[in-house]
């Protein structure tokens, strides 16, 4: 008898012997046994999951002797004839080269005959999508009204090409990739059927490269036993196939969280030299980060794993390293580079870029979280300034003038950044509140003028009033009063809200409202009296000095400082300074 390959010798010959595809084998064989048969199935699926094979089973099911029945004697000659091709009431059909509508038509004249021996005339299309659309026209009628002795089983690995029309007609099944457990389970017992000594390394190896597909994973176990003969080790499937070892992946998995970018480069390095296939490298690499953030987000259930012992030990080890943000990015780079690897001219060059950029992923810091801890550093700093504030904030007597506080600046706080080094941020004390209310002012203004140059033209013409916890009141002098429905509206409230809550100042609301501008203050005792044509002006609202910005303005009274004393005042030198401003005496 002649030689034939493992694929075709260990072929399954029975619904019970199909491996992998429990769904597909489970509900025909409840049709067979509640005799709920249907005239035509659409078996789809990767290469080499079984879709020819189980339509050849349940033909043996529905033409067996004494059937339909799921269980046939072995040596039943109606199976045998179906297994070697002979039956004449099977007919396996290429669909690639009988795709025209000549064949079509053919097939239809033949199915209204009876069947010669069977009780059913099967027909069994592979490859169904290579018909033509006029091929596939001229099988409806006959498809969706077939004779009761005929019975269309199709089987496709590309089913998205086969007519809507055609799917309606047919009981759809979708066969999955197998599992690489029950692959090495396979292979095992098929290599010790065929007196081959293998370890488990090299099945897995196996597994690893026929990616889901039994008959890929049979070709390869035939072409290693004629390579190393009765026994085969790891290094042997790694050599032949160009597969990286699970220590080698892991090795370089342990350099890109840890950041090591001699050791990653050294390891790509000697994979390359030794022939690794660089895009199985990558696909592999990336199919461990899925499995580590799969094991962190699970809490090591490795239920939702294909892993080994040896892989689950390194996944409890590598999980403790690193967050789940840092693996969404890692992923996030490896994925980007495995379509990029494909066009690339030297994929060496391009897989070391995309492991430089996995190790820089695994330390960035994302803007949300260096947000957050600026935002975290200055409430902190508010808070441990409010203590010192409420007990300078304290009224004086009448007849005195009020007293002056001087705060410390703040030392620097120095908080660990997420992920790198630490980062030093300068904050200093809360000012009082007349230099808060202008600094916030400020800020806002020019924060508004670089997104809308308009809106900021007509807030140069207003001044703050007041600011609360929840609202911030800006006036417009009567001077400037019909500027008010032209900047009071929910455009511009959205803005300012939005300009507020990032300079740090949170929810606050806009309100604006029609007020005096308060006058240039009073010049103190002993100072030179003013010309007699001088008369008091109203300070400009974008120039108000921050005595102009007192919330309680009509319960304070203008006193005339000293400017000398004022300049050199060092909350308003601190004013100046964050906000890069200066001091402008209005005159009339």
């Amino acid at each position: 008898m002649s030689y034939q390959v493992i694929a075709r010798k260990y072929r399954p010959q029975r619904i019970a012997d199909v491996v992998g595809q429990d769904h597909v084998t489970q509900t025909l064989t409840h049709a067979v046994q509640q005799n709920r048969i249907a005239h035509a199935y659409l078996f789809c699926g990767p290469r080499g999951t079984g879709k020819t094979t189980i339509a050849r089973i349940f033909a043996k099911c529905l033409n067996c002797t004494g059937g339909p029945r799921v269980e046939y004697p072995e040596e039943d000659p109606r199976c045998r004839e179906i297994a070697e091709g002979r039956s004449l009431d099977v007919l396996e059909i290429d669909g690639a080269s009988n795709n025209g509508v000549e064949q079509v038509r053919e097939l239809r004249e033949t199915a209204r005959y009876a069947p010669t021996s069977s009780k059913f005339k099967v027909y069994i299309i592979d490859e169904v999508h290579m018909l033509s659309t006029a091929a596939f026209n001229a099988l409806l009628k006959t498809l969706e009204e077939p004779p009761a002795h005929v019975k269309f089983m199709f089987a496709t690995t590309d089913p998205e090409r086969v007519l809507p029309t055609i799917l309606s007609r047919c009981q759809r099944f979708d066969l999955r990739r197998i599992p690489g457990a029950l692959i090495v389970k396979h292979l095992g017992q098929i290599a010790k059927a065929e007196g081959v000594r293998i370890d488990d390394a090299a099945l897995d190896a196996i597994a690893r490269g026929a990616d889901g597909g039994m008959r890929d994973a049979e070709s390869a176990l035939d072409q290693l036993i004629s390579f190393c003969g009765e026994e085969i080790a790891e290094a042997d499937v790694l050599s032949m196939f160009g597969l990286t070892a699970r220590g080698q992946l892991l090795a370089l998995a342990e350099a890109v969280l840890g950041g090591q970018v001699e050791t990653a480069l050294r390891e790509l390095d000697d994979l390359t030299r030794h022939g690794k296939d660089l895009s199985r490298l990558l696909s592999d690499l990336l199919g461990h980060f899925r499995n580590l953030l799969i094991h962190q987000v699970s809490r090591g259930d490795l239920r939702l794993l294909e892993v080994t012992e040896a892989e689950a030990t390194a996944l409890r080890a590598q999980s403790a390293r690193v967050d789940t943000e840092a693996l969404t990015r890692i992923l996030e780079v490896l994925t980007d580079s495995e379509s990029r690897l494909r066009d690339a001219v030297s994929k060496k060059i391009s897989l070391e870029v995309a492991l430089l950029r996995a190790i820089q992923a695994r330390n960035t810091v994302s803007l949300d979280a260096v947000l957050k801890q600026l935002h975290q550093l200055r409430q902190e700093a508010a808070g441990a300034s409010s203590p010192a504030a409420a007990a300078g904030s304290s009224p004086a007597a009448p007849s005195s003038p009020p007293p002056t506080a001087t705060l410390p600046a703040a030392q620097p706080p120095t908080n660990p950044m997420p992920g790198g080094a630490p980062a030093t941020v300068s904050m200093s004390l809360s000012p009082p509140p007349a230099v808060e209310l202008q600094a916030v002012w400020a800020g806002l203004v020019d924060a508004v003028g670089r997104v809308s140059p308009f809106t900021r033209s007509y807030l140069l013409k207003a001044f703050p009033v007041a600011l609360t916890s929840s609202v911030l009141t800006v006036g417009f002098d009567p001077e400037f009063a019909d500027h008010i429905p032209l900047v009071d509206n929910a455009k511009n409230h959205a803005l300012l809200q939005t300009k507020l809550k990032e300079l740090g100042h949170g929810a606050l609301q806009v309100k604006f409202i029609q007020a005096q501008a308060a006058p240039v203050p009073a010049a103190p005792a002993g100072a030179p009296e003013p010309s007699a044509k001088s008369e008091p002006v109203k300070a400009k609202p974008q120039k108000a000095t921050a005595a102009a910005a007192e919330p309680n303005r009509e319960n304070t009274k203008s006193t005339r400082l000293d400017p000398s004393e004022f300049k050199n005042d060092p909350q308003i030198k601190q004013a100046l300074e964050a906000f890069k401003g200066r001091i402008v005496e209005v005159r009339a």
